[in-house]
């Protein structure tokens, strides 16, 4: 159970899942009855509530179905087809809920009121006006918009929001054909942009299994060429990113100014020689755009071949084809799954490659990671080492918190800089997503609200899976320009 705002007044949100759909509970036909009793209840020293809510709920649901003392009949009419709807309702219940019913309902002519509405709003318009009566309702994913839609037209604030809730926190759930890119689309197209960034998020942060769904094919033009242009998605490899990009072209076949924008938004410099070479010979999209993207490639092996120091002194190494993404290969980053994470400190060590040139590619940098479930808060530490590490001190009032440091140093180091990357995942609807997207340089405490709100106590918190934590710690090596005037 959940308070969200509901315009003038809160309202409740009852979420209960079930194989087919989620009923959405919203407290405003009974809040006004309940509140009531409680608050004669509080004047009267020592009385009883008495909750006959529910029995309330019944009888109007009753009420609605048998359409007994109806005084307006809804004639429901889907828009280019022959087809009518028929529900006899009743003007208070409808002018209480929507200020849009009752204008309609003062300037109608007699007691029937033909409402004309698109076919899939049509479909669930009973379930609309049932909710006006009973304040709950039964949502499936491919009914959000239809519904969110009912609810904006005739300004029922309190299931609008609700829907958005319901929408924003069902992201990650099965669908035959997926659902969260029509979402999207329509956050965008109603200017919801809390909606809108929601999806976006969602779609950038679990990209791989996106990828290779049903959904990518459905992915628009500017949609995808906003995700192009991130830093943040998270996916295996630049590699992945370019054959799902050209399946998508093949399948959408865009026109060809699309292709080009899309084709020079890749970040070659983080796609290995071997493969830019394999690509070059046997991907139709690159040989028919070769010409678009040949400075781009050209650029990309000599990223390959030449020191990033020697690079830095002609290129500019800030700009996005030498900036890496979060890729989850084992490349650039290793899975820490941590049991029991409220206990002692735990330590973890991996290897990345030193950069993502090829001139770095056969380097190993080794990592040391140490989680503390208890990190001392940094303007109270004190304790370091010969090495300048910073060391945990344990106390009762600290916080979760990660250091990763590498094992030594070398002169290979000089030029570049590691941004950290520590993912969180978890199980939402039975799937494994991505919870939250840490970046720091040494510590996590560097990002200040690292599992801020995570309840690792609790066996079911929903940033645990079977009570371990799930990370995923990735290494971006960052290459920067080490001289202000170029040769």
């Amino acid at each position: 159970m959940m308070v969200i705002a509901g315009g003038q007044e809160d309202f409740l949100l009852q979420v209960e899942d079930d194989d087919d759909s989620v009923s959405v509970r919203c407290s405003y036909c009974v809040a006004h009855f309940t509140a009531a009793l409680k608050q004669d209840a509080a004047l009267d020293n020592g009385g009883t509530v008495l909750n006959h809510s529910m029995s309330l709920v019944q009888r109007m649901e009753t009420l609605l179905a048998m359409g007994n003392g109806s005084d307006v009949t809804l004639r429901v009419q889907t828009i280019n087809t022959d087809e009518v709807k028929v529900i006899q309702a009743h003007s208070l219940v409808l002018t209480l809920q929507s200020d849009v019913f009752e204008e309609l309902l003062l300037t109608r002519n007699n007691s029937a009121l033909v409402l004309r509405e698109t076919a899939d709003c049509a479909s669930v318009f009973d379930k609309f006006i049932r909710y006006l009566y009973c304040g709950d309702i039964s949502v499936r994913l491919d009914q959000a918009i239809s519904l969110h839609k009912l609810a904006s037209k005739y300004r029922v604030w309190g299931l609008q929001q609700g829907l958005t809730q319901y929408m924003t926190l069902h992201l990650s759930s099965d669908s035959p054909s997926g659902h969260v890119v029509g979402w999207y689309n329509y956050a965008l197209q109603i200017g919801d942009m809390a909606l809108r960034d929601s999806c976006l998020q969602y779609l950038s942060w679990n990209l791989s299994s996106v990828l290779q769904s049903g959904e990518w094919g459905s992915i628009s033009e500017d949609l995808l060429l906003s995700l192009l242009q991130r830093s943040d998605l998270i996916l295996q490899s630049e590699l992945e990113l370019y054959e799902a990009l050209e399946a998508w072209i093949n399948q959408n076949q865009p026109v060809s100014a699309t292709v080009e924008s899309a084709l020079r938004a890749v970040r070659y410099g983080m796609i290995p020689p071997q493969h830019l070479f394999r690509l070059q010979k046997q991907s139709t999209l690159m040989v028919k755009y070769y010409e678009s993207i040949r400075d781009l490639l050209y650029l990309a092996f000599q990223f390959h071949s030449a020191s990033p120091i020697q690079l830095a002194k002609y290129f500019d190494v800030n700009c996005s084809i030498f900036t890496p993404r979060n890729y989850l290969s084992s490349s650039w980053g290793s899975p820490w799954v941590i049991n029991n994470p409220t206990r002692d400190d735990r330590s973890f060590s991996f290897q990345t490659q030193l950069g993502p040139s090829g001139h770095d590619s056969s380097k190993r940098v080794t990592w040391n990671a140490l989680f503390s479930p208890r990190w001392f808060p940094l303007s109270a530490r004190s304790t370091y080492t010969e090495l300048g590490a910073m060391q945990p001190t344990r106390t009762d009032g600290g916080r979760p918190r990660i250091i990763v440091t590498p094992a030594t140093s070398s002169p290979d180091f000089a030029g570049v800089s590691f941004q950290k990357t520590v993912i969180v995942l978890a199980k939402q609807q039975g799937k494994v997503v991505v919870r939250h997207v840490y970046n720091f340089h040494q510590s996590t405490e560097e990002a200040g609200d690292f599992l801020v709100d995570a309840d690792l106590q609790r066996r079911a918190s929903e940033y645990l899976i079977d009570s371990s934590l799930y990370l995923h710690i990735v290494i971006k090596p960052l290459y920067h320009t080490l001289l202000v005037a170029r040769k």
